[in-house]
């Protein structure tokens, strides 16, 4: 079965040409004094996007160093920004669960009207957001400059967008940066923990014996609903011993609520080397978990774009998904992935899982060595 390895160059062909007016020419002239004041960024989204995002958000952060920069976000995601100083203020309205109806929207524009901001930038760009920014132009409380993702109304400045099937959100995200002359020179996310956080996982590592960059991360789960997307409890259960050769001493496995009885099947096999650290972390204990160890294996999952930010090289394999869409950004990742006819598929269940059980464990270790 042949593999495709997806890295920075097939995947991001066009990041270098974004830094030229030639190929990307600025559709309008963003101001960048004092007429900007006050700054809204609005993505939703899963973790996953959110956190890509966090590259662009940077990259605006440091186009407007004198704007007060609010957040607008999610209430499961809001814990990942607390610390954060890039942001003067991050809220949230449950747009999706409990405030989903029209009390939620009429929630949303008071706060929007209130804080009369100068220019918004829309990162999600759904028909949601749409909507609402729709109406808070029709209010008349829209500030001049609204950007967004794609070349659609009501966004006043607007940018070329090619008819790609297979467009990955952050190149979509940097061409809107283009299009209003902002530099694009943030390659991987960016995440702040706080030091409370950082200090309970520096006890994490002293109490499972973890030396820095002797231990690997196994990311061997995904959300309930995406089952299709995991590599298997057998594939994992035989690479970790696998990984000794290439220098790593304990493999450490990481999740959530969902992987708990993955992870517990997985590490009963090598109790000796396989620390079990799933459902036993929180988010902004994970990046520097993610700093300390030596390669990352993940599934296509949200929590491999928040591992991105490390910078430490991680490997991601996929099946039903795309990696040409999905793939986490960064020079340092690879995302490999079974060529067969069905590949793409984004089904939640399959009878046979070609896609991932052609995958296996000694295939898989031969794209560990091209992690740098």
């Amino acid at each position: 079965m042949k593999i495709i390895p997806v890295n920075k160059v097939n995947l991001f062909q066009d990041q270098d040409c974004l830094q030229s007016t030639d190929a990307y020419p600025p559709k309008a002239d963003l101001p960048r004094d004092a007429s900007i004041r006050r700054i809204l960024i609005i993505k939703w989204g899963g973790m996953g996007d959110v956190v890509i995002s966090t590259a662009i958000m940077q990259d605006i952060c440091n186009a407007f160093p004198h704007a007060e920069i609010h957040l607008n976000a999610m209430p499961p995601w809001q814990s990942l920004f607390e610390h954060d100083s890039r942001f003067k203020k991050v809220w949230t309205v449950d747009l999706r669960k409990q405030e989903r109806g029209i009390l939620g929207m009429l929630r949303w524009l008071s706060v929007v009207r209130k804080n009369q901001y100068d220019l918004i930038v829309d990162l999600q760009t759904n028909d949601r957001s749409r909507l609402l920014l729709i109406l808070l132009k029709w209010m008349g409380a829209a500030p001049q400059y609204l950007l967004g993702n794609r070349p659609l109304y009501p966004y006043y400045l607007r940018h070329h967008l090619e008819d790609q099937v297979d467009i990955h959100a952050f190149v979509m995200m940097r061409r809107m940066l283009a299009a209003v002359a902002i530099p694009a020179n943030t390659g991987h996310p960016v995440i702040y923990s706080d030091p409370q956080s950082t200090h309970e996982a520096q006890s994490l590592l002293e109490t499972y014996a973890l030396q820095a960059k002797r231990f690997a991360v196994f990311l061997c789960g995904s959300h309930a609903a995406g089952l299709t997307k995991r590599w298997g409890i057998d594939h994992y259960a035989q690479l970790s011993p696998l990984l000794l050769e290439k220098g790593v001493q304990k493999i450490v496995l990481v999740g959530g609520n969902d992987e708990l009885k993955e992870c517990e099947s997985i590490a009963a096999r090598h109790p000796d080397i396989i620390v079990n650290l799933c459902g036993k972390t929180t988010l902004l204990q994970l990046p520097t978990l993610f700093k300390n160890a030596k390669l990352i294996i993940a599934n296509d999952t949200g929590t491999a774009h928040l591992a991105a930010a490390s910078e430490t090289p991680m490997l991601v394999i996929c099946g039903p998904t795309n990696p040409l869409r999905v793939k986490p950004i960064g020079q340092h990742v690879i995302a490999i992935q079974a060529e067969i006819e069905c590949k793409n598929c984004y089904q939640k269940a399959c009878d046979h899982h070609s896609c991932m059980l052609g995958l296996t464990p000694d295939k898989l270790l031969s794209y560990v060595d091209l992690l740098k």
